[in-house]
């Protein structure tokens, strides 16, 4: 264990090194990739530092207690429990630091939600979400922007696009993918009925130029006149940009920006986070599973978690997770829930390394 914690402390001083090269200075892919891995080490390196300096302080302590005697004696005996004590605490939390990381973990994440099974009540659910996840955004400090916005006659979203960026975004994100499912009496009900409705979220680390090399050859670009509410040049030029990626029959298209060089930019991004997302489930079969899971059919009974407006309540079906305090949590408060999913991924890591 101590050869690899050693080892990791050389491959961070070298990447710190590399990070006053020229080399990389020079090359924004390489920085970029530098300044990412930087700051993924650095809390590992800290806690490693702070092990090694923790049982220096121990073992001098051992050393001066052999020849202290009386009370002196008695300070170093609770110096050293105490030194022990936080030893297993720092143990425990370089065991956490030391899990594989999520390859996506700093990337931007591409959110797509859409109502799904509920007629306009799902739409009307779908902008609910849309706006929980937007709040969450500015809770935690993360930037979240409206790439695509398809909306509904009565103000619910068929679909829309958001691209949150933030380093944590992708690791408190990723378990929102799936069909939320909720219950409550819709406005357009004139009898007082509840009903049950759904929404699909999927989520997609967003991919780099790097990560999803596209043929030009391979795409199929239409262009269009755009639609709906939107600036001046709404309706009046082909800013509209469709894109086929023909190899894998991905479709993305864009319109809410005004001009078709933008529009073409954010359907590029939304494609390759696609094509990133498929690869990444081809390649595992449990993403792939998870995927399936994500998606699903957006049927009312396929559900990740339930949102019941009745009860105050939001059950996550996963971790078997309930809290009474539904409107708290549709106004972005999402941490309780977050950091429960965190924890239960950590410790199933955990178990399995064990084993």
């Amino acid at each position: 264990m101590m050869d690899r914690l050693e080892s990791i402390e050389r491959d961070f001083e070298d990447l710190e090194a590399s990070l006053g090269d020229p080399a990389v200075l020079g090359d924004q892919t390489k920085l970029r990739e530098a300044t990412r891995r930087y700051k993924q080490m650095t809390p590992i390196v800290e806690c490693i530092r702070t092990i090694k300096a923790t049982r220096g302080n121990a073992e001098a302590a051992r050393e001066l207690m052999e020849m202290a005697t009386g009370e002196e004696k008695e300070l170093l005996r609770e110096e050293i429990a105490s030194a022990e004590a936080e030893l297993d605490s720092l143990d425990a939390q370089l065991k956490l630091l030391l899990l594989p990381r999520d390859p996506n973990d700093g990337k931007a994440v591409i959110m797509e939600i859409r109502g799904a099974e509920g007629g306009e009540e799902a739409n009307l659910f779908a902008g609910d979400l849309m706006e929980m996840y937007r709040a969450y955004a500015t809770n935690m400090g993360w930037k979240c922007e409206v790439m695509s916005l398809d909306e509904s006659p009565l103000g619910g979203i068929n679909q829309v696009t958001l691209m949150v960026s933030g380093d944590s975004a992708w690791s408190h994100l990723k378990f929102e993918g799936g069909p939320h499912r909720v219950q409550r009496v819709p406005v357009t009900e004139s009898q007082g009925r509840i009903h049950t409705s759904s929404a699909t979220v999927t989520v997609m680390p967003e991919a780099e130029e790097v990560d999803v090399e596209i043929d030009e050859k391979d795409l199929e670009i239409d262009v269009y006149r755009s639609s709906g509410a939107g600036g001046q040049h709404v309706n009046t030029t082909d800013s509209a940009v469709r894109i086929t990626h023909k190899p894998t029959g991905i479709v993305v298209a864009m319109q809410d920006e005004r001009s078709q060089l933008q529009n073409r930019a954010r359907a590029m991004q939304v494609l390759r986070a696609r094509i990133l997302k498929a690869r990444q489930e081809e390649h595992e079969a449990a993403a792939s599973a998870q995927r399936r899971a994500q998606v699903g059919g957006g049927g009312r009974s396929e559900k990740i978690r339930t949102y019941n407006f009745k009860e105050n309540r939001v059950t996550d079906h996963r971790i078997g997770l309930t809290l009474y305090r539904l409107q708290d949590i549709l106004k972005g408060d999402l941490d309780e829930v977050s950091g429960a999913l965190i924890q239960d991924e950590r410790t199933r890591q955990l178990a399995a390394g064990e084993e």
